[in-house]
């Protein structure tokens, strides 16, 4: 792909993998078309015209199943509290430029669309803030009530407000009456869990104390806000399939794999 003919400035993809997922434990190293998913994420970082992938670990387990994919392994510490710490890591020690655009794409996102990961970029490079992340229209109400789809808000500038995995925003007249569908004309989000920043500012994250309201709603994108600092959200330009935490939602990619390999054999 052509970043320049596109606008964007080169940029590194930083896959975060740890092994101990709690709830679908040795998660990169799961099977998904007979392959670790870790090489499936890899491969979808590398179709998004990165000028390199690195795969953040703390499990040689891991690195070893990356063996021949091209990506850069970083080996990372086990006491991170989230992916962005994680890869705070590798900044320091891969001594990347402050400049630099570093992409947070999660180890259990296959299916990524390669616009998304582009959009991302984007809406860093144009919005000036540190960071960037994308958002979809929720378009049905056990959506918004969902507990674990995270919400966003946006204020007019398109930077975040606020994060919350409560219905946000509260239509307070319309659900006074009815909480069986949206409201209309109201601009409920999701938020998608794909992040850009500059390094320098990656590298700083850190050294941000964590925040009440990021402990209470277990989302590190809130100390970000806590601490003062902006977080542009653009709206995906293509839709992110659902990322892999449980079993069901592995045999559900397994699924979906093999239905995208009958169809590219159809249309051959």
């Amino acid at each position: 792909m052509n970043n320049e003919a596109d606008g964007l400035p080169p940029f590194i993809i930083a896959i975060p993998a740890r092994y101990g997922a709690s709830r679908l434990p040795g998660k990169p190293l799961r099977l998904l078309g007979g392959e670790p998913l870790i090489r499936h994420v890899v491969r979808r970082a590398q179709s998004a015209g990165a000028a390199a992938v690195v795969v953040a670990t703390d499990d040689a387990r891991i690195a070893a199943a990356l063996a021949g994919s091209g990506a850069q392994i970083a080996m990372t510490a086990t006491t991170h509290a989230s992916g962005s710490d994680r890869l705070a890591e590798c900044a320091v020690h891969l001594g990347w430029n402050d400049a630099t655009v570093i992409v947070n794409l999660q180890g259990d996102e296959p299916f990524a669309p390669v616009a998304g990961i582009r959009a991302v970029v984007a809406a860093l490079v144009t919005s000036g803030a540190p960071m960037a992340t994308l958002a979809a229209p929720i378009t049905g109400i056990e959506q918004l009530f969902d507990p674990h789809l995270v919400k966003v808000v946006r204020d007019c500038h398109g930077h975040a407000l606020y994060f919350s995995r409560a219905p946000l925003p509260w239509a307070r007249d319309a659900f006074a009456v009815d909480r069986t569908r949206l409201p209309a004309n109201m601009p409920f989000l999701r938020h998608i869990g794909i992040y850009a920043y500059r390094a320098g500012f990656l590298r700083s994250f850190p050294s941000l104390p964590r925040t009440p309201l990021e402990q209470a709603e277990s989302l590190e994108q809130l100390r970000v806000l806590e601490h003062g600092h902006a977080i542009a959200v653009a709206l995906t330009p293509e839709a992110f399939p659902p990322g892999i935490d449980t079993p069901d939602d592995l045999a559900r990619a397994e699924r979906d794999l093999g239905a995208d390999a009958t169809a590219d054999r159809s249309s051959s």
